[in-house]
């Protein structure tokens, strides 16, 4: 029979209070965490989406990212294009007030909060996987993951925009641009964090001079530091 996680994930969810005191992390349900999970934060072009599916891939874990998308379309009984369109995005009072008035697909600020919590801790809960951005590292308790920072200088990832996207210099910088702003503004919005907060993060890696194996390669170290083999092995044989 499969385990209902939400009952759990409503008491952390009512335990975290979301939005006005998340940064009190979850202390009583920490033991149901079993299986150890990764939440992988990253800079626009510094490479940190394809240093999470290269971890998931070495470690025989679930990526979390599109699937996070997918689960809270079915949380909020909303199309997936209406949830891509506030996906990492910040948003103000007025927006909320506009938007729940004009477009019936709109989710409002505090559902879409409480459905993401209730997403991304259901992952974490069932562990061995890789969660990609979404805050997850503001949302999961620390002490059961590996939290990784993965940034790049300014011109490095201006560069690798213009390489491996075929965006020209200018438009490389507005594309980087807004996606910074947006994914700033969502960490504010939902968590009051600042996403470059150095006590965010259990490692924080300039891939400047790294290539996704050896940047891989770094996390994995990490990785194995915080959950020795004993605990890793033990998830691994869990039901």
């Amino acid at each position: 029979m499969p385990i209902d996680y939400y009952p759990l994930i409503n008491r952390i969810v009512s335990t975290l209070k979301i939005r006005d005191t998340l940064e009190k992390q979850v202390p009583k349900e920490e033991h149901f965490f079993e299986r150890p999970f990764i939440t992988v934060a990253r800079e626009p072009g510094s490479g940190g989406a394809p240093i999470a599916r290269r971890l998931a891939t070495r470690l025989s874990f679930t990526l979390h990212d599109e699937a996070i998308v997918d689960e809270l379309a079915k949380s909020t009984k909303k199309h997936k294009a209406a949830i891509k369109e506030i996906d990492e995005k910040g948003r103000t009072y007025v927006d909320n007030i506009i938007h729940s008035v004009l477009n019936p697909e709109y989710v409002e600020e505090s559902r879409y909060a409480r459905a993401l919590s209730r997403v991304v801790l259901n992952f974490a809960h069932q562990g061995n996987c890789v969660i990609l951005g979404r805050g997850a590292n503001f949302i999961t308790p620390f002490a059961r993951g590996l939290h990784v920072n993965i940034v790049a200088p300014y011109d490095v990832r201006v560069q690798r925009a213009m390489q491996y996207e075929g965006f020209d210099e200018e438009t490389a910088q507005e594309v980087i641009a807004q996606v910074e702003k947006e994914r700033d503004d969502f960490v504010k919005t939902y968590f009051k964090k600042d996403l470059n907060s150095r006590n965010a993060y259990d490692i924080t890696l300039n891939t400047t001079h790294y290539s996704i194996n050896e940047a891989t390669d770094v996390i994995m170290m990490a990785f194995r530091r915080k959950f020795p083999a004993f605990q890793r092995l033990r998830a691994t044989l869990l039901p």
